[in-house]
């Protein structure tokens, strides 16, 4: 009896192991990734989930943040906008506003734009919520790639100087 347990069990977690998710993460420009891959961590306004195969379906709304892609213990790190996530029949779809690999990022050039964006808020003394908006969202956006640059970099083993 144990052993027939034992063996379904062995033959359930091996079963489980080879299960595969469909990934696809798409912009307005270009299609960034489209593999099958183990298991997906991604931002959203619930908090940061991990999407592994047989996962419900969901349909969520994407948060500015680091999005890592799992596929034969290695990673793939993303830092994305917003935008919306769809999990079905082990298939996620993310229609991003923006997305890019980590090493895409270039560092100097988020760290440039997240300081346009402070200065622009500060220098806007009176704002209607709507650029209020625009301008904190472009400051999220800028956060969540040099964060990404960051611990990309780091785990490359290059050092970063901070400034």
């Amino acid at each position: 009896m144990n052993i027939e347990r034992d063996l379904l069990v062995t033959v359930h977690c091996s079963l489980f192991a080879e299960m595969k998710i469909k990934f696809k993460i798409v912009t307005p420009e270009r299609t960034v990734f489209e593999e099958q891959v183990d298991q997906v961590t991604l931002p959203t306004q619930e908090g940061e989930i991990t999407v592994l195969p047989n996962h419900i379906p969901l349909i969520s709304v994407l948060v500015p943040g680091e999005l890592v892609a799992k596929k034969e213990g290695k990673e793939v790190a993303m830092a994305v906008s917003g935008g919306m996530i769809e999990v079905r029949k082990n298939e996620i779809t993310i229609l991003a506003d923006t997305a890019e690999r980590a090493e895409e990022i270039d560092l100097a050039r988020a760290e440039e734009a997240r300081e346009r964006a402070e200065k622009l808020k500060d220098e806007k003394i009176r704002m209607d919520e709507t650029e209020y908006a625009a301008v904190a969202a472009l400051m999220e956006r800028n956060l969540a790639r040099i964060r990404v640059a960051k611990k990309h970099l780091t785990r490359r083993g290059m050092r970063i100087s901070e400034q």
